[in-house]
């Protein structure tokens, strides 16, 4: 059975920092892309970060700079170190695991992020 379990959320003042965890179980990890999603209220979910299993890095524009994943294939684990956060960083952010052989998608429940204005 797969599962990517988030950790990390918690309601954070603007400036401040929180580090996103993702365990994956169930998969073999290092051969998925591994991603992190976000999805504010009224907004759709949106791409925040992705780690290919090839060791690429992308990041969406709004977060570069502040934002860094990272990935520990030996643990099986994802993370998101979030740094210098704003208002508008707020929003469930989930882990995603897309295995391009066989284009099957996994997603965790999420974790809420609240930054504080």
């Amino acid at each position: 059975q797969v599962q990517l379990v988030e950790s990390g959320g918690g309601l954070v003042q603007a400036g401040g920092s929180l580090r996103l965890s993702c365990a994956a179980s169930g998969i073999t990890f290092s051969l998925n892309d591994m991603h992190w999603y976000r999805q504010a209220p009224g907004n759709q979910r949106e791409l925040v970060a992705r780690f290919s299993r090839l060791g690429i890095t992308n990041y969406a524009d709004s977060v570069k700079g502040r934002f860094t994943i990272s990935r520990d294939n030996a643990k099986n684990m994802l993370f998101l170190q979030m740094n210098s956060l704003k208002p508008e960083d707020t929003a469930v952010y989930y882990c995603n695991a897309h295995n391009r052989f066989s284009s099957v998608d996994y997603w965790g429940k999420g974790t809420l992020v609240t930054v504080s204005s």
